[in-house]
């Protein structure tokens, strides 16, 4: 079959319900603009109706999560070629065009228009089994993590209307004992009535550590309350049923923790990640789960810029030399290498040396760990690209 175009570009802007694809050809002229159901036969009529434009056919998406996973899987099953344009790049560009509506169709014909005329977007690909699955149970940590620390702010805010001096008195985010006494014990009258002793035993068939302390810091706090603050007794049930959704929250956070742990030692590159200090299983796993193969990354450099740790000039006229933090980077992987750098300077060793020559130079805190996490990824890209662990000092060539 005979087709009218050389090369057509469709841009798609996606959906969690449905997708709408626009196509355009060389001259920019619109050839189709369809709305397409997130559902397998429809978006194999798409890729056909495509298919029948042109010879070649490349696509281009607004969004690579879950939105437009099986969109995605489609394509690249059927040996399609597709970029990612940016979010970002979409909405400033759509200013540029008659017009202040705005619509599906807009956003698609403005993805189409974009990645026929640049040739820099990354392109994409389905990640492996690996790390889909990294991917899944990193964010599913990330969004028990959120909902931990909103129980503890909302246990917080109680126990203030009940005792201010008992919610001063731990910090509930880091003790599991204090935690624990909470789900029977309350109200300072409650406290009290039981003591430092009755309640060390009780908490000590809990297991719970440091139970001694825990129950005098307790009584303490209660006996310098005797007064009963209106609404005490709701506020108490509140805050013990609280305490049970946090530990079974934690327990929760454990089994997810194990679970990534176990996935992502089964990756071939596990053993070098962990190698180097300050990087353990789940920061590993978060990196892997974000730079898949580290074939979209031409070199460290590259992967420096994702994690906005690569300075951008901001030059203009007779002012050069002049540079600023990025504003458009990846959140997560910045953090991985920043916690990474803070818990290896913590510890003798070449990243603590480094940590201290640069506090010396001048640099604050903050600088001197960012500026240790920029050196941190040139060590880890040289690690996986040569396959080695990590070693305190450069590895030795033998001289010919």
């Amino acid at each position: 079959m005979s087709t009218s175009h050389k090369r057509i570009w469709v841009g798609v802007d996606a959906g969690k319900g449905h997708h709408w694809a626009v196509a355009v050809d060389a001259d920019g002229e619109t050839l189709f603009s369809t709305k397409v159901i997130n559902d397998e036969a429809q978006i194999l009529t798409l890729i056909e109706t495509a298919r029948e434009r042109a010879d070649e056919v490349r696509w281009a998406v607004d969004i690579s999560g879950r939105a437009s996973t099986l969109l995605l899987a489609l394509l690249v099953a059927n040996g399609q070629r597709v970029v990612y344009v940016p979010g970002r790049t979409v909405n400033r560009m759509s200013g540029a065009y008659r017009g202040e509506a705005k619509t599906d169709a807009k956003d698609a014909k403005v993805i189409a228009d974009q990645a026929s005329m640049r040739r820099d977007f990354a392109p994409l690909e389905t990640p492996p089994g690996l790390v889909s699955t990294l991917q899944l149970l990193t964010n599913h940590r990330a969004d028990l993590i959120a909902d931990r620390v909103r129980l503890i702010n909302r246990l917080r805010d109680l126990l203030v209307g009940i005792c201010p001096a008992l919610e001063r008195a731990f910090d509930y985010s880091a003790a599991k004992g204090p935690v624990v006494m909470l789900t029977e014990y309350q109200t300072p009258a409650a406290l009290r009535r039981i003591g430092v002793k009755r309640l060390t035993t009780w908490l000590e068939r809990r297991k719970v550590r440091g139970a001694s302390d825990v129950a005098a810091k307790a009584v303490e706090a209660a006996q310098s309350q005797q007064t009963a603050l209106p609404g005490e007794k709701r506020a108490a049930k509140l805050v013990c049923d609280l305490a049970h959704q946090l530990l079974a929250l934690d327990e929760r956070i454990k089994d997810n923790d194990r679970e990534i742990r176990e996935t992502f030692r089964t990756d071939d590159r596990a053993e070098i990640i962990e190698s180097m200090p300050g990087m353990g299983p789940i920061l590993g796993a978060e990196f892997v789960a974000i730079v898949g193969d580290l074939g979209g990354y031409k070199d460290a450099g590259r992967l420096a810029s994702h994690a906005g740790l690569a300075p951008v000039a901001r030059d203009s006229g007779r002012r050069t030399g002049n540079y600023h933090r990025p504003k458009r980077y990846n959140r997560r992987l910045r953090h991985i290498f920043y916690m990474s750098a803070q818990t290896s300077m913590m510890r003798p060793g070449p990243s603590r040396d480094y940590y201290l020559k640069k506090r010396s130079e001048g640099l604050l805190h903050t600088q001197a760990l960012l500026s240790l996490a920029r050196r941190r990824v040139d060590v880890l890209w040289a690690m996986l690209r040569d396959k080695r662990l990590f070693t305190s000092a450069p590895p030795v060539t033998q001289a010919a």
